[in-house]
């Protein structure tokens, strides 16, 4: 452990011990190397929570979720917060789970960059006893109501009627939208707005997917079967698959077929084409969720109010004027 924080044997026995001689820096510098390595804190410690902060992503696999980590993971470190990253995986460590590990090692707070707590119709009692124990806790993108938390979102709606009036602006009138699952509230909350404001959106026009470029290509060939000429989507990856489904049944993108994602996560400049997008502003967000977490640490009072941050689009290849009948 001293060689880890870079410190020598006497001075990690003094902090394990409680003596004086140690500055406070070094010594929570100690205390969150014990965390981190997994050792039980000795008794007269156990009192104070570590200088830990949970940060849970539903996967790594769409580069929105590495960027969220990279930024508050960053923020963390600059208020001398150690993140633990808690990633989950097909028939690996459930996010319940996580939770119950976070626990035991008495973190500060936790963060969830996506998760359970966006899908209605899935399990929330690991949620609900964070806040029986009073652990600080943010959540970034729209949740379901009442698990009294604070939050800071992307403006889903926003998001949705920028890229529409894109299409629209496009000549465009056969547009659909694919979203995420039916109990996923920012696709509900995407419909929702895609509904008002596209009053002539028929049910066929939309479509439900796993977040994955499989999902997106899946939906899509029902889509493009139907003669959706634009095409809106709830995730960057998702609008990949858009592409591959146009591309293998031999239509243009973008002459044939226009696409809009969602994120501007990395390299979608890079694609072929380059990929228009809706981009969510990370960089604010994660530094606001650190914030309202830290406020919550510090022992202020910080309302479960939603924190809603204006996206952009980000007009690249995958749009271009409706194709002529």
């Amino acid at each position: 452990m001293a060689k880890k924080v870079g410190v020598s044997e006497a001075t990690v026995s003094r902090v394990l011990n409680n003596k004086p001689g140690v500055s406070e820096a070094t010594r929570q510098a100690v205390l969150s190397a014990l965390d981190v390595l997994g050792y039980e804190r000795p008794t007269q410690l156990r009192g104070e929570r570590a200088r830990l902060v949970g940060l849970v992503l539903p996967e790594l696999q769409n580069p929105i979720f590495p960027a969220f980590a990279e930024v508050i993971g960053g923020a963390l470190a600059q208020l001398g917060l150690t993140p633990v990253l808690c990633t989950q995986t097909k028939g690996g460590v459930s996010e319940a789970d996580y939770v119950e590990l976070l626990l035991q090692q008495q973190v500060s707070g936790v963060v969830f960059a996506g998760g359970l707590y966006a899908q209605a119709d899935a399990p929330h009692d690991h949620y609900r006893l964070l806040a029986e124990r009073n652990i600080p806790v943010v959540l970034v993108n729209a949740g379901i109501e009442h698990l009294g938390f604070p939050s800071v979102s992307c403006d889903d709606a926003v998001a949705v009627e920028q890229a529409w009036r894109h299409l629209a602006s496009l000549g465009h009138e056969r547009i659909g939208l694919v979203l995420g699952p039916g109990d996923h509230v920012p696709s509900a909350r995407k419909l929702a707005t895609a509904r008002a404001f596209g009053a002539e959106l028929p049910e066929e026009f939309v479509a439900r997917a796993i977040f994955s470029i499989e999902g997106g290509h899946a939906a899509a060939a029902k889509l493009i079967d139907r003669g959706v000429t634009g095409f809106i989507c709830a995730s960057d990856p998702l609008a990949l698959g858009v592409v591959r489904a146009a591309r293998r049944r031999g239509l243009d993108v973008p002459t044939r077929i226009s696409v809009v994602g969602y994120d501007d996560s990395a390299l979608m400049n890079c694609t072929e084409p380059p990929l228009t997008t809706v981009r969510q502003p990370i960089e604010s967000m994660g530094k606001a969720a650190v914030e309202l977490l830290n406020a919550q640490i510090a022992g202020s009072a910080v309302p479960a109010d939603e924190l809603l941050f204006e996206p952009e689009l980000v007009v690249r290849g995958s749009t271009a004027q409706a194709p002529r009948p």
